[in-house]
C-alpha cells in the first residue's frame, strides 16, 4: 500500500506502468530528499508542528538514512513508490510515530520539486568542474601549440591560415559562453519551492524563509503556483545549458575526427586510444571522438524533448511530468563522461608541426600578400586584383609567415584574459554558500 492510498490497492497493471522507471530514478534524488526533509522537520519544530523530542528522534534518523545513501547501502524496496515515500516508511519504521509526522505542511509535489532543485544545483556545480577542467587542459595546449601553424577552413575549402594554438583556445573560449548558461541554470535552480505544497500553499504557518536558508537557496519561489510551474520549466533551462556545453563538445569532436583522417593528417593519437577494423589492419578509428558527437548531439536535442513533454500542460501537476527525469537524469551522466574523455583524448594529443609544406596549402597565404601590398600603399581592390591574377597565372609566391597582432588573433591568442573571463564567471556561482549550509544539516 502507498502512503496515500486509503483502504484498496491499485490495479498491479496501473502501477506497473504508471510507476515504470520512477524508482530507478528515484534513487539520484536520495540525498536531496533527505536534505529537505531535515530542514523541513526544524522548520516544523519553529512552528509548533513538531515537538523537541520529536525533532531530535526524527533528525537522528534522517541523518543514519543520509549517511547511508552516501555509502551507497539505500535503496527503494519492492513496492514502495518512490523515494519520498521509502525515506518515511525507514524513518517510521526506526523512530516510531515521529517519523509519521515529517509531511505536515508539504505535498509530495513540492517534496520533489525541491529534491530537484537541490539535486540540480549539485550536479550543476559538478559540471562546472569538469567544463573548468577542459578549459584549463585546451587552455594550456593552446598556448604550447600556438607557434605551429595549419590550415583554417570556410565551406572546407581551404581559406587562411590558423594554428593549433588559435583553434584549441577557440574551443576554450566557446566553455566561457557554456559556463555563462550553466550559471543561468544554476540561478534558477537555486530558488527554494518548498512549502508551495501542492502547488496552492498550506493553511499552517509556514516559514518558508527558514528552509530557504537553512538548504542554501539564494531566495524563494515566492508564488506558490509559479513554483508548481517551475517543473518542467526548471529541467528545460537545465537541459538548455547541458546542450551549449554538449555543441561546443559535438564540434570539437567532429574537428578531431576530420583532422585525424588521412587525408588530413593534422593530428594523431595513441594507437590505445583508437579502435581498428576486422578486416583493414591499417585502420585507427576515433570511436572516442565518435561516440563524444553522437552522444553530446543526443543531448543538444533534450531541450526540445523536455518542450515536448511539457509544452501543452495546464496549471498544476501532472504525472507527465515524472517522465522529465528519465530523459534528464542519465543525460547529465553523459555529458560528464563526454568532458572526461574529451579531457582525456586532447592530454594525449600529438599535432604535425610541417602542415603547410606542402604546395597545395601555398594559397593560405593569399590574403597576407594583398595586405602586405595595402600596407605599402596598393589600394586594396587593385591589390586583391593583381593577387588574384596571379593565382590564375601560375605565379603566385608566398612566405609562409604571418604578421598578425591584433587581439585574439594568430599572434595574440589573448590567453591570460579569456581565462579572465572564465574566473570572473565562476566567482559568480558561490557554491560554498550551498556546501556550507547542506554540511551544517548534517552534522
Amino acid at each position: 500500500m502507498k502512503l496515500w492510498q486509503k483502504n484498496s490497492d491499485a490495479n498491479q497493471a496501473v502501477d506497473t506502468f504508471t510507476v515504470g522507471r520512477d524508482r530507478e530514478m528515484d534513487l539520484y534524488l536520495a540525498e536531496a530528499d533527505v536534505l529537505g526533509s531535515l530542514a523541513h522537520t526544524r522548520m516544523l519544530n519553529s512552528i509548533g508542528l513538531l515537538s523537541d523530542d520529536d525533532l531530535a528522534k526524527v533528525q537522528q534518523g534522517l541523518k543514519a538514512i543520509y549517511h547511508e545513501i552516501k555509502e551507497g547501502r539505500f535503496t527503494i524496496e519492492p513496492g514502495v513508490e518512490d523515494v519520498h515515500s521509502q525515506v518515511e516508511f525507514l524513518l517510521t519504521e526506526r523512530m516510531g510515530e515521529a517519523g509519521k509526522k515529517i509531511h505536515s505542511g508539504r505535498s509530495r509535489n513540492d517534496q520533489v520539486l525541491v529534491d530537484l532543485r537541490i539535486f540540480l544545483r549539485a550536479q550543476i556545480r559538478d559540471l562546472v568542474d569538469d567544463v573548468k577542467e577542459l578549459f584549463d587542459t585546451l587552455q594550456e595546449l593552446s598556448e604550447k601549440y600556438k607557434d605551429i601553424l595549419m590550415p583554417g577552413y570556410t565551406h572546407l575549402q581551404i581559406a587562411m591560415p590558423s594554428s593549433f594554438g588559435l583553434w584549441l583556445g577557440a574551443y576554450a573560449e566557446s566553455l566561457v559562453d557554456d559556463t555563462e548558461m550553466l550559471h543561468a541554470a544554476y540561478r534558477i535552480c537555486n530558488k527554494n519551492p518548498l512549502g508551495s505544497a501542492a502547488g496552492y500553499g498550506s493553511s499552517f504557518p509556514l516559514n518558508r524563509t527558514m528552509t530557504t536558508r537553512l538548504l542554501g537557496f539564494d531566495t524563494l519561489s515566492y508564488n506558490v503556483v509559479y513554483a508548481q510551474m517551475g517543473r518542467g520549466k526548471t529541467e528545460r533551462i537545465m537541459a538548455q545549458a547541458m546542450s551549449s556545453v554538449a555543441a561546443t563538445l559535438a564540434k570539437l569532436a567532429m574537428d578531431n575526427t576530420l583532422f585525424l583522417n588521412q587525408n588530413f593528417g593534422f593530428i594523431s593519437y595513441p594507437a590505445e586510444l583508437t579502435t581498428g577494423s576486422s578486416i583493414m589492419p591499417h585502420k585507427k578509428n576515433p570511436d572516442v571522438w565518435e561516440i563524444i558527437r553522437g552522444k553530446c548531439n543526443l543531448i543538444a536535442a533534450l531541450p526540445n524533448q523536455i518542450t515536448m513533454l511539457t509544452t501543452n500542460l495546464p496549471t498544476g501537476y501532472h504525472r507527465d511530468l515524472q517522465l522529465l527525469k528519465e530523459v534528464l537524469f542519465p543525460a547529465i551522466a553523459d555529458l560528464r563522461s563526454c568532458l572526461h574523455m574529451a579531457r582525456y583524448m586532447l592530454q594525449h594529443l600529438s599535432v604535425k608541426t610541417d602542415i603547410l609544406n606542402d604546395s597545395k596549402y601555398d594559397y593560405l597565404f593569399s590574403v597576407e600578400v594583398v595586405n602586405r601590398m595595402v600596407l605599402e600603399g596598393v589600394p586594396f581592390r587593385e591589390a586583391y586584383r593583381k593577387v588574384g591574377l596571379d593565382i590564375e597565372n601560375g605565379t603566385f609566391h608566398a612566405e609562409h609567415k604571418v604578421h598578425h597582432t591584433h587581439e585574439g588573433s594568430i599572434g595574440n591568442l589573448c590567453t591570460a584574459e579569456i581565462r579572465a573571463l572564465m574566473e570572473a564567471i565562476l566567482a559568480k556561482f558561490h557554491f560554498e554558500q550551498v556546501l556550507q549550509a547542506e554540511a551544517e544539516l548534517v552534522k
